[in-house]
């Protein structure tokens, strides 16, 4: 355990080695199956001026800022989310890329709340969007991508659910019961924490509609079964994947931001142990908005926290076996044992060449006896150890896993590592 008198602030981390590797576990998973969907990566600054975040959030987030002035008088923002950046980003290059726009980024957030177990002030997240593409299919892709990329980490459908909601059936439903077009928000509002405030708490929000609680309840648990087509055609193009078990529609999910206009979804482990896992939606007015009104592309998108799936995967033990297998300490290939000092020039001749050839060597920089360097190879992972002794350019290659050790020369050992000098 970290000593705790060096931790850093509240809701921020540290990655030390270990920390790092997991992370980039996350990083390195998200970013082979987004590219086998064919999308593109990108990357935004990590400050933006801060109306780019109060244009059209709604929900939260504005009271969630790290918000400051800097030294020229501008008022900026940490990023709190990618949407915005990417809107105004995408509306700038758009006639350079062949449309639809499928984009990913990995990167940090941050988000002045109370830290809590999968909620952080800074934090990493997966966002893929599709823009320039109106059609349900844009829709099925995203949520295809978010399936695989939970399968990817050893999840299977026995162990998360990803919930899909459309907002016109709200919309429609306040239509229906005569809510004021001004007042839609705050219903929906009302809608996204549904499952969260205490049903006494829910029915004081909806006194003001003249609306009952158990009516929700009912409307959500047993939804007409045409109320959204969209879903229909959605679940469609996903059971033709062969992913039908993975998705179920659940109009309790809204999502907070309100530039959400047409699907949403989230993703929840079956546990309920923890909070969404990922969630986006359709936001069709988003970059017009953002590029007052320069540029209008539908678009559809999510994002996916690390925080949160770095606690599922603690608790599942398949994806916990393929997080383990992955991050097991392995900083070099080759773990040079000096043996006879007088070796040394000789020792780090070799290694040069090792690693011109793309082999992955390690290496005492000072006096250390072999047993402390031996132990040393072990403690760091190395897949060998290369006894250097008098006998040089005879050598003996230790194989650390397999516990088993030969009689090397220099051409020999090109043909054990498996490379080329």
């Amino acid at each position: 355990m970290p000593d705790a008198r060096f931790a850093p602030m509240p809701g921020f981390r540290d990655f030390a080695p270990q920390e790092y590797a997991l992370r980039s576990y996350l990083f390195n998973t998200w970013r082979r199956v987004a590219q086998r969907y064919g999308f593109n990566e990108w990357e935004a600054p990590t400050l933006e001026p801060t109306d780019l975040y109060l244009k059209k959030t709604g929900g939260e987030l504005p009271t969630q800022l790290f918000r400051f002035e800097d030294q020229g008088g501008r008022d900026i923002t940490l990023r709190p989310e990618l949407t915005a950046s990417l809107g105004r980003i995408a509306a700038g290059y758009q006639r350079e890329y062949s449309k639809p726009l499928k984009w990913f980024e990995i990167g940090s957030c941050f988000r002045y709340e109370k830290p809590q177990k999968g909620r952080l002030r800074e934090f990493v997240q997966f966002n893929a969007d599709i823009l320039g593409e109106s059609s349900d299919g844009a829709d099925a892709e995203l949520i295809a991508l978010s399936v695989d990329c939970m399968r990817e980490f050893g999840f299977s459908s026995d162990d998360f659910i990803v919930r899909v909601s459309d907002r016109q059936v709200w919309l429609n439903y306040a239509s229906d019961k005569g809510i004021e077009e001004a007042k839609v928000p705050d219903f929906l509002a009302i809608i996204d924490k549904f499952e969260r405030d205490r049903p006494e708490q829910c029915q004081a929000k909806l006194d003001s509609f003249g609306i009952q609680r158990s009516e929700l309840v009912d409307f959500i648990s047993s939804p007409p079964s045409n109320c959204s087509p969209r879903y229909s055609v959605v679940f469609e193009e996903l059971q033709a994947r062969g992913l039908e078990d993975f998705v179920k529609l659940d109009l309790s999910v809204v999502r907070g931001l309100a530039y959400y206009t047409g699907l949403v979804f989230e993703i929840f482990d079956k546990g309920h142990s923890l909070r969404a896992i990922a969630g986006g939606g359709r936001y069709d007015g988003l970059v017009d908005t953002l590029s007052n009104h320069a540029v209008d592309m539908p678009a559809t998108g999510f994002a996916m926290g690390d925080a949160v799936i770095a606690h599922l995967i603690e608790a599942c033990p398949a994806a916990r076996a393929l997080r383990d297998a992955a991050i097991k300490p392995n900083s070099c290939d080759v773990c040079m044992v000096l043996a006879a000092p007088e070796m040394r020039a000789q020792m780090l001749n070799l290694a040069s060449t090792l690693r011109d050839a793309g082999v992955r060597v390690d290496l005492p920089l000072g006096a250390a006896k072999m047993n402390a360097q031996l132990k040393r190879a072990e403690k760091i992972g190395a897949s060998y150890a290369l006894i250097i002794g008098s006998e040089f350019p005879d050598m003996e290659l230790k194989n650390m896993t397999e516990r088993s050790s030969a009689t090397v020369d220099m051409e020999s050992l090109f043909e054990e590592l498996d490379t080329e000098a």
